[in-house]
């Protein structure tokens, strides 16, 4: 009896252990926005002050600035043609889409029909209520650093006086969304507020461009 009475306490035990409540696994959210402790940050324009020479100042602030420039983040809304792209690989965009005549989609497939007000945390899929491309004119894929740069000053390409150019990369709220973009997207380096100081005090110290 002493050696039944054992086996069936062990076949308890055991049931016990198998039937006891344990805590369901949770899915990774895809909406959790990387750390900002693990985003590059941006050298601040106090850094670059011990420059004497304004040309090598002025090249030195903008291609801090050009890490934001040349992130997927602005550079997947600069394709090189009438197709966006996307993700940190900047791979052409899913489903197939294109510009349309104000760079906002064709008439038939809106930007505005996937990309809302918000990102969208439940899908991943990016919004903002400026969602759409940057003119044909800007296109920055495929180009230079420096190539870019003389675009940006040329308004018959960019659009933007200096003054204009300067209000668009420190206030525009689409420009912003680089820096929230949701879901696993890797941010922009930094702030909007310390790219623009950058492009602020390029200007000011003469807008050069890289050869």
């Amino acid at each position: 009896m002493p050696l039944l009475a054992i086996i069936v306490a062990a076949v308890v035990l055991i049931a016990a252990i198998a039937l006891w409540p344990r805590a369901l696994p949770q899915p990774e959210s895809i909406a959790a926005t990387p750390p900002r402790s693990d985003v590059a940050q941006l050298r601040p324009v106090a850094s670059f002050a011990s420059i004497g020479d304004p040309e090598t100042r002025s090249l030195a602030l903008f291609t801090e600035a050009g890490r934001v420039i040349q992130h997927p983040r602005c550079m997947n809304c600069h394709p090189r043609d009438d197709r966006p792209t996307q993700t940190d690989a900047m791979r052409p965009h899913v489903p197939w889409v294109s510009r349309g005549p104000d760079d906002a989609g064709e008439p038939t497939l809106r930007c505005s029909t996937c990309h809302h007000a918000a990102n969208f945390d439940a899908s991943g899929v990016p919004g903002n209520p400026k969602w759409k491309l940057a003119p044909i004119e800007m296109a920055w894929q495929g180009k230079s650093l420096g190539e870019i740069c003389r675009q940006m000053l040329d308004p018959a390409r960019s659009h933007m006086d200096r003054a204009a150019l300067l209000h668009h990369m420190t206030e525009d709220e689409l420009v912003g969304w680089a820096w929230h973009p949701g879901g696993k997207r890797s941010p922009a380096p930094g702030t909007q507020a310390e790219f623009g100081a950058l492009i602020k005090a390029w200007l000011e110290s003469g807008a050069r461009c890289p050869a």
